[in-house]
């Protein structure tokens, strides 16, 4: 069952491509954006590390605003392949140490699938959370999770990441939080 819980010592989150260029061809680009700020406000209270890509950012600009203003300590990182498992970002992911990936970002089907192939073939256990990802289409979006799926990544959502990392009710950190998710 280890591989289906979260412990904020073992993860990392990784944020692929939300991009100035990319995000208005998204249907539900907003969403993923709200729902990447609610896990980045989580993990940066927990000290879970943050990394970020950014696919050919002369092409499609930098990380939106939305989400750049809250990554205050993430590492980012540019990229041109549609993987986001560039030599730098497997470099920054061992030295970490950390073995769980919780995956946001876009497109669903192309440089998150792509990302999630290589962190499990290279041995992480990948959580993606499927209302913080998507892609321009509905079809492309639902194949590229179940392939995500297939392949062994879990697809949960920002709730379950939320709660499971949070692990209980009534702390000062959980009332603190809890109104991200209401």
């Amino acid at each position: 069952m280890n591989k289906y819980v979260l412990i904020e010592a073992e993860v990392v989150l990784l944020v692929i491509d939300i991009q100035e260029r990319l995000v208005p061809a998204m249907k539900y680009g907003e969403q993923v954006i709200q729902n990447t700020k609610t896990i980045i406000s989580v993990a940066q209270k927990l000290g879970v590390p943050i990394l970020v890509t950014e696919q050919y950012p002369k092409g499609l600009g930098k990380t939106v605003a939305e989400v750049s203003d809250n990554l205050e300590g993430a590492l980012t990182y540019e990229k041109t392949s549609f993987s986001g498992c560039t030599t730098d970002v497997n470099l920054a992911l061992k030295g970490l140490g950390r073995k769980k990936i919780i995956i946001t970002g876009m497109e669903t089907h192309v440089c998150v699938f792509q990302t999630v192939r290589d962190l499990l073939a290279n041995g992480y256990q990948v959580f993606v959370v499927g209302d913080a990802v998507c892609s321009r289409t509905k079809g492309n979006y639902l194949n590229g999770l179940s392939l995500m799926s297939s392949m062994g990544a879990v697809v949960t959502n920002t709730e379950t990441v939320f709660f499971d990392l949070m692990k209980q009710a009534g702390t000062p950190l959980f009332r603190e939080l809890s109104k991200l998710i209401k």
